[in-house]
């Protein structure tokens, strides 16, 4: 239907309304064929880019892509469990590349914990203390940084500044500035996260804050309580199961970041992660990700049962 032609049943405002749609529908039409034209240019200049300064093998090695992924399929599917439980190999050949047993963590003279799981433990280890760590400063810092409890525009804009300095920079470019002073091991790792989980955890907390209810604080004030009661029995009880789930989400994270860390010298499987792939070693690669992958569905499975636990089922229930 062209757009200045309407049925005969329209009214004079029915004909208007519908000549205005057709008008909205146009212009999102053109605006879309506009953003793919953008987003075409961009992708052709980006390759265009790519070819150049890779003195232009880009696009002759583009067909090569998946070569990597083919290198990393291990001689017999059976490999991977041995590199990931530390078993011996039928093909050892003297070759650091199948001596899976060597890394082992004895506990006792016969009894050991596995390299990767051990490796795993201490990377769960920098990423729990330092969310704890992370939560507990940022605990604090939310309700200065908070509106409707701090009418300080100075005490409240400093919080604020704090927090936005401290997650500024990503973890892994931390972790390079402490692991050049500190050197190489996990408390590079603990002090980088812990820091960027300060100004993350303490700007969805107070943002928590900012939306509470404040009828509690009010009946507080009126019965002559001071700022520090206000906020504990009026307002931390109504932000805790937010705080106990932002917290559970930054926990994963946090777990995911410390492996990026291990990889640059920062302890944990990352950085055995990081030797394996720049060894091509295909059984002990596929094991430590295979680690990773159920790693992370596990912390996230059970940081899904404690939300539940502390929230209720009733909030994870369809509307009747």
């Amino acid at each position: 239907m062209a757009f200045n032609s309407f049925p005969k049943e329209f009214s004079e405002s029915g004909a208007l309304i519908e000549r205005h749609w057709q008008e909205l529908a146009a212009r999102r039409w053109l605006h879309s064929w506009l953003g793919f034209g953008l987003l075409f240019l961009a992708l052709g200049g980006s390759l265009w880019f790519a070819n150049e300064t890779n003195a232009g093998k880009f696009f002759d090695r583009l067909p090569h892509l998946f070569d990597f992924v083919g290198d990393m399929v291990p001689r017999d599917g059976f490999e991977v469990f041995r590199a990931l439980f530390d078993l011996a190999s039928p093909y050892d050949d003297g070759s650091f590349k199948y001596n899976y047993p060597e890394g082992r963590f004895y506990v006792t003279e016969s009894l050991y914990i596995p390299e990767y799981f051990y490796k795993m433990l201490e990377t769960l280890n920098i990423a729990i203390f330092s969310t704890i760590v992370g939560a507990l400063l940022g605990f604090v810092l939310c309700f200065l940084a908070a509106r409707n409890l701090m009418p300080n525009w100075l005490v409240r804009g400093f919080a604020r500044r704090v927090m936005e300095v401290l997650r500024a920079f990503p973890e892994v470019v931390l972790a390079g500035f402490f692991l050049a002073i500190l050197s190489l091991g996990p408390l590079p790792a603990v002090i980088a996260v812990s820091i960027h989980t300060v100004g993350a955890l303490g700007k969805l907390f107070f943002e928590v804050v900012e939306n509470a209810d404040m009828k509690a604080e009010e009946g507080l004030r009126a019965a002559g309580a001071n700022w520090t009661e206000r906020v504990w029995f009026g307002i931390v009880p109504q932000v805790m199961p937010n705080f106990i789930s932002y917290f559970l989400l930054r926990l994963e994270i946090n777990v995911r970041a410390s492996t990026i860390i291990g990889a640059v010298g920062g302890g944990g499987i990352g950085e055995l992660l990081r030797l394996s792939i720049g060894q091509n070693h295909a059984a002990k690669t596929l094991a430590i990700v295979l680690l990773l992958f159920c790693t992370i569905i596990a912390v996230d499975q059970l940081s899904a049962w404690a939300r539940r636990r502390l929230v209720g089922d009733q909030a994870f229930r369809l509307a009747q």
